[in-house]
């Protein structure tokens, strides 16, 4: 894409001026990761920052650096100028916020929590820097009653569970259809009953640990939480110890009777809790799912075409998925609407948001006509 980035001529009706467009870089770029997928949204960051002509300081997150430090040694062997990627490793306050402020920085690319990028914002706003956020999100997945059960089962779950929830595009609500919540409800706890949990190395592993004890200890206070609030726990809940595994690691959890107002379908717990409610009609489903402070990811799941795209222009979130879930790519385009975010990362979308657009206006004129 590096040598795509084309300008427009733009015609202004005047036969002596040429005005052109032409796309530049900020200069230098702040990159402020999550400990989730930490590798991954470094180089969703580095990559089009890079080919934009940026350089580029990356802070990873407290809790996941070791994995950025690694990367940095593949630049190193690439021969990379000394510069153009810079790593400060440290808390936010000591690190983050410096980096943040700096007056040579013009560019910040935020992932993280609602309030982390509420806070990163602020201190951007203070000298007008340009920012992208990629914030929380509470996804919903609408099941229709004409849907395939036994692949949408699979699918509500891995758009769940494997990561153990810790992904903010996580499908955390599941919205079924009256006619078929409880044989849905039932083949659902059949397939979560058969994950195993362990080492994330093993092959035989489908669900790794909570990424460190503070997390984990948030996510047990949600649960415990939902319990008291009145949903039931039809599965999981629970803190276990599998066997040759070390970390902390919790059980796949479905709660069902989950009603909107709940603080469990309203906050984004980021672990293996699924909060399951139902819905009779179109516009309810829509309605039950476009309830939400956030807006990052929807999934729908239906055999009536006409049905998904209508729901897929309605849905207020920045990726729809229809009859799959969690795919992604370089070349698409990722962000939210609402407290998700705002900017895109990938695709051209998110190339663009490392470039600032110049109008250029040429007078082929042979004078210039006197103001007064």
């Amino acid at each position: 894409m590096a040598d795509k980035l084309e300008g427009s001529v733009i015609p202004t009706g005047r036969r002596e001026i040429l005005n052109y467009t032409r796309h530049e870089p900020f200069g230098v770029v702040a990159a402020i990761t999550a400990w989730n997928s930490p590798l991954l949204i470094a180089i969703w960051k580095l990559a089009p920052a890079l080919a934009a002509g940026n350089t580029i300081v990356l802070k990873p997150s407290e809790y996941a650096s070791a994995s950025t430090l690694e990367l940095m040694k593949v630049f190193e062997d690439a021969d990379l100028p000394t510069g153009v990627i810079n790593t400060v490793t440290g808390f936010g306050a000591e690190a983050g916020e410096p980096l943040v402020t700096h007056e040579l920085v013009r560019k910040i690319s935020f992932t993280g929590s609602v309030e982390g990028g509420a806070r990163v914002a602020g201190l951007g706003a203070k000298t007008v820097k340009s920012v992208t956020m990629e914030l929380g999100g509470k996804s919903p997945q609408l099941v229709f009653d004409d849907a395939r059960l036994a692949d949408t089962v699979h699918g509500v779950c891995g758009g769940i569970f494997p990561p153990a929830g810790q992904s903010c595009i996580a499908g955390s609500r599941l919205l079924l259809q009256t006619g078929i919540y409880d044989a849905f409800v039932e083949k659902l706890l059949e397939v979560a009953a058969r994950a195993k949990l362990g080492d994330p190395n093993a092959a035989d592993t489908s669900v790794g640990p909570i990424a460190n004890k503070t997390h984990f200890e948030r996510v047990l206070a949600h649960i415990e939480r939902a319990r008291q609030s009145g949903a039931t726990l039809a599965c999981g809940g629970n803190a276990v110890n599998p066997e040759g595994a070390t970390g902390w690691f919790i059980e796949p959890t479905i709660f069902t009777d989950v009603t909107p107002d709940m603080p469990l379908a309203r906050d984004e717990i980021f672990g293996p809790v699924l909060a399951v409610m139902r819905f009779d009609s179109d516009d309810e489903a829509l309605e039950i799912a476009n309830d939400s402070n956030f807006g990052l990811a929807a999934g729908i799941w239906t055999e009536d075409h006409r049905r998904a795209l209508d729901l897929a222009n309605r849905l207020e979130a920045g990726t729809v998925y229809i009859n799959n879930y969690f795919d992604a790519c370089t070349q698409s385009p990722v962000g939210g609407y609402k407290q998700s975010g705002y900017g895109r990362e990938n695709g051209w979308e998110g190339m663009r948001d490392y470039l600032q657009t110049k109008s250029v206006w040429l007078s082929t004129a042979r004078e210039i006509q006197a103001p007064f």
